[in-house]
């Protein structure tokens, strides 16, 4: 991230940690720079927007197999808060499957569910320091289904962690008593991704996160890959750019941002 946003972490409700894994608060402290990078993702995002002439509004951004890269010099952008939607939260919150937001942004208010429509009337009204509080009171009480819990099993054994490498889709397959095709259909609906292709984006977040922090040969063996030509042409096909052009700022040419405009 660049300098130009200073970033803040808010506390999500307990009630409403079924269906929001986090939330990021950024505000514009100084001018953005041309050119912006959104790195894969695996979680689909509600996004509250606030332009410089004080217009709100709320996007859902679906998860995102490959980094793009954008430009966009007369975005006038002062706020954004993001709320990570928990895995198999899209289906009872937006009423469609986390599958057909893969790479879109698309205005809450468009999307089929009631819940949908009231988010998107009440989170673009609220201010920051009111997210909290009054978050798990727009959301309704979660369902702990055993499809959900088996989702949130499944992609925490595929996630990548400091200490614990990724499972292989096979042995979460087995160690969940379900076969691979149940789990793919699984993650289709509730994550929008194959379990597969999860843990390969997890992966190259981990190593986006902790770069800093290790010799490449080192960051490579401790995500998972089988070596460092492993980890850097995964890299390559997810961010476009091998890690050391990516951190020296070698990047691929940025496009037009396309954001729905608001209406």
């Amino acid at each position: 991230m660049t300098n130009a946003l200073a970033e803040q972490s808010l506390t999500v409700p307990e009630r409403a940690r079924p269906w929001i894994s986090g939330i990021e608060s950024m505000r514009v402290t100084s001018p953005l720079p041309d050119s912006f990078t959104h790195a894969p993702d695996t979680a689909a995002r509600l996004v509250v927007r606030v332009e410089a002439d004080g217009r709100r509004d709320a996007l859902v951004v679906g998860p995102r197999t490959r980094a793009t890269y954008h430009t966009d010099a007369g975005r006038q952008v002062t706020s954004c808060t993001h709320l990570r939607l928990g895995p198999g939260a899209a289906r009872p919150l937006l009423g469609v499957a986390a599958v057909d937001l893969v790479g879109r942004a698309v205005p809450l208010r468009e999307l089929p569910s009631r819940t949908a429509r009231r988010l998107a009337r009440e989170l673009a009204a609220l201010r920051e320091e009111e997210f909290t509080a009054r978050l798990a009171e727009l959301l309704p009480p979660p369902a702990d289904t055993s499809r959900s819990r088996l989702l949130r099993a499944a992609t925490a054994a595929l996630s990548t962690h400091r200490d614990r490498t990724a499972s292989a889709v096979q042995d979460v397959a087995r160690d969940l008593s379900v076969s691979e095709r149940q789990l793919r259909n699984l993650f289709s609906e509730g994550v929008g991704l194959s379990p597969k292709h999860y843990a390969r984006i997890d992966r190259v977040r981990h190593v986006l996160a902790h770069a800093a922090d290790a010799r490449w040969a080192e960051l490579a063996a401790t995500t998972g890959y089988y070596d460092q030509s492993h980890m850097t042409a995964d890299f390559r096909t997810l961010m476009g750019v091998p890690p050391k052009a990516y951190f020296t700022g070698r990047l691929p040419r940025a496009t037009p941002c396309e954001a729905p405009a608001p209406r």
